[in-house]
């Protein structure tokens, strides 16, 4: 019976990452001020963010950030807890599992503006993201814009916190998980899917129609095999950081490697990318310690 229920929602899910990919494509954000127009109008970069351009998950210390500033409510973060702990524990992947944990990091930003969370996601870049940068990761992002090409974050965090990233880096843009928002507040739903997996790979051909760009001389760069189906859209594939299984496609397609980790670091930053669920779980935790921290000081 589970067999063919999954087989009879194949269909809607690759409709919801295509409607992702799409969303996210026509919601990517062409920064001001813009770095140097590209001289290569063809070719671009494609970057992942989490433990590829930065150490650890970016909505991982996004929640710390908005913890730090009370932006939860107790009630708030123990349901949420609950409901991170529990898909954890569980153990599956499950489409509708990964959703749902998906949607409850996610509706915390409900009945807030889309202004409000900008302004915090530039002190909390600031605070907690911006010494995460791998060097290396965006030494690869620079010498793609010192040859004149567009680069690209393409991210499950939300497009307007990846937007913010960008725009620190010195990037074109980014691709990311598209929240629905009405008249400037957040509803706390998405539109589409999250932008990951598949979603991505659909992101990707959707801006590379809209700009313009031969995949076959674009480029892409993960830690994580859940990204080989945008890895695979491109002509050149790099694995950053890779996890086991990343490696390991990496190796039998001929894929380049850069690790930027060493030793110990690299066992623990090596986390799965699994969309963050337990990165922010771990941050609702952070949160509800500082709130205690906070009461008794």
């Amino acid at each position: 019976m589970s067999l063919w229920r999954g087989r009879d929602k194949e269909p809607e899910l690759e409709q919801l990452a295509t409607l992702a990919g799409e969303a996210s494509a026509e919601a990517a954000v062409a920064l001001e001020p813009r770095p140097a127009p590209p001289v290569d109008l063809t070719a671009a970069a494609f970057f992942d963010v989490d433990n590829t351009m930065m150490m650890g998950a970016s909505i991982f210390h996004f929640a710390r950030g908005m913890a730090a500033r009370k932006f939860f409510t107790s009630s708030d973060l123990a349901r949420f807890a609950f409901q991170q702990i529990m898909f954890r524990v569980g153990g599956r992947e499950t489409h509708d599992g990964i959703r749902s944990a998906r949607e409850s990091g996610l509706s915390f930003v409900a009945g807030h503006s889309v202004e409000d969370l900008m302004a915090h996601g530039e002190e909390i870049y600031d605070e907690l993201m911006a010494d995460k940068i791998w060097p290396g990761t965006r030494a690869l992002a620079q010498m793609h814009l010192d040859a004149g090409q567009r680069v690209w974050l393409v991210t499950a965090t939300p497009v307007d916190l990846a937007t913010i990233i960008a725009r620190r880096l010195g990037l074109t843009g980014a691709l990311g998980t598209v929240l629905e928002s009405e008249n400037g507040v957040y509803t706390g739903r998405l539109v589409g899917e999250m932008l990951h997996g598949p979603a991505k790979a659909h992101a990707v051909r959707a801006l590379a129609a809209r700009e313009g760009l031969n995949l076959r001389r674009c480029t892409a760069y993960s830690d994580s095999a859940n990204d080989v189906p945008m890895l695979s859209v491109v002509g050149t594939a790099v694995a950053v950081n890779p996890d086991g299984s990343l490696r390991e496609t990496a190796r039998r397609r001929g894929w380049e490697i850069r690790d930027f980790r060493t030793g110990r670091k690299a066992a623990k930053i090596g986390v799965p990318s699994v969309l963050g669920a337990g990165a922010v779980a771990g941050a609702v935790a952070a949160g509800l310690a500082y709130r205690r921290r906070d009461r008794l000081v």
